[in-house]
């Protein structure tokens, strides 16, 4: 990357190429799938869409354990259900 296109901003957003590239390496170092290959050339475009995945793989996981939650709930009795709210409040 040239000096000029490294400080080259963004009209609109006024983050420069750098600030970009730092921000798509800090995504790649938490993303499990990335993370766990060996190369440390991945494009950015890769990162990003390994990042969607994982987003959407999380969601998918927060309603699991929602609607796994919701049967527990469901299931226990009011004791037992008390507890379970008063530690999710915590």
């Amino acid at each position: 990357m040239s000096s000029r296109r490294s400080r080259r901003q963004s009209a609109s957003s006024g983050i420069t190429d750098d600030q970009i590239a730092d921000l798509v390496s800090r995504l790649q170092q938490l993303l499990p799938e990335i993370r766990s290959r060996r190369s440390d050339k991945v494009s950015a475009a890769m990162v990003l869409q390994e990042t969607c995945s994982y987003i959407r793989s999380l969601h998918r996981e927060v309603d699991d354990l929602s609607e796994r939650l919701s049967e527990l709930l469901a299931t226990s009795d009011n004791a037992q259900a008390a507890i379970i709210r008063s530690l999710l409040t915590q």
